[in-house]
């Protein structure tokens, strides 16, 4: 239990830190950046996957390829979401990505549907379409910088299709440490590339203190996976009990930061959401 608590605390602690960061003007993409560097190594030296997976002929480089490009992408949409949307409705939406893949269980990989899982999906989907809703004009949280929906949708949608990518590339007998390290990476070859041509351009600065804010993110983020594998590993007899605290953990303490830490307040049918949101995570454990 206490892995799985740990990983609650380091997913709600990056949004936590990267709003933080970015009300404080610093440079979401240099954060994103820095993060896969410190990812990438831990996942390399702590993980120790094997190095085969760079030369194996079985290697599914197009979809490690693809999610090296998805991984930051999806991390800069979570950034600009928990700038308009705020925590509370982010986090949420990040966790029930899982909808997406659920569906994509269904009707990719053969996975038979239960009552529990359909009923689950549907109220699921209810749930994103309450938090999607704008809070009332009187929220101090009225989508601040803008509409936040197409933020949040893009957040839910991106998570989701990074863990289907993530199964396919299970699916093909690459293990998941190996394409996880790989796909770190390849994300920050490609940020850094990003970096290195808008400082050319003179639109951004490299400094050490967003380098340091990075590499914490990274740390966070790492210590995040670490702790969940370390959690089905030791209650392997319970992975549902695993999945329902990791994803409910995450709603119920990412909504307690979004209200005590930012003043964020949502409208009633954001509340409903939220309710609806850990009403479809229990559904699905209850059918794992």
């Amino acid at each position: 239990m206490l892995y799985l608590m740990v990983s609650v605390l380091c997913s709600v602690s990056v949004g936590v830190l990267l709003k933080h960061w970015g009300s404080r003007g610093m440079d979401a993409a240099q954060l994103v950046t820095w993060n896969y560097l410190a990812a990438a190594g831990l996942a390399w030296g702590v993980l120790q996957p094997s190095p085969a997976v760079l030369t194996a002929a079985t290697t599914p480089w197009p979809l490690l390829l693809g999610l090296g490009l998805a991984l930051p992408l999806v991390f800069l949409l979570m950034a600009r979401s928990l700038a308009t949307a705020g925590i509370v409705r982010t986090d949420a939406a990040q966790r029930l990505s899982l909808l997406i893949s659920l569906a994509a269980a269904f009707w990719l990989f053969g996975e038979v549907a239960n009552a529990w899982k359909l009923a689950g999906l549907g109220v699921g989907l209810v749930a994103i379409g309450c938090l999607l809703a704008r809070p009332t004009a009187r929220s101090v949280w009225a989508d601040r910088g803008g509409r936040a929906w197409p933020w949040l949708l893009a957040t839910w949608a991106g998570y989701g299709l990074i863990d289907i990518a993530l199964k396919q590339v299970a699916s093909s007998g690459t293990a998941t440490t190996a394409a996880l390290a790989v796909s770190f990476s390849l994300a920050f070859v490609l940020m850094l590339g990003l970096q290195l041509l808008r400082q050319a351009r003179r639109r951004t600065r490299i400094d050490a203190r967003q380098l340091g804010a990075g590499l914490l993110l990274g740390g966070l983020n790492f210590a995040n996976i670490l702790t969940y594998i370390r959690a089905h590993q030791a209650m392997s007899e319970s992975p549902a009990t695993v999945f329902a605290g990791m994803n409910i953990g995450v709603v119920a303490l990412g909504t307690l930061a979004g209200v005590l830490l930012f003043g964020e307040r949502t409208s009633r049918l954001n509340q409903a959401g939220l309710l609806l949101a850990i009403s479809a995570i229990v559904l699905i454990a209850l059918g794992s």
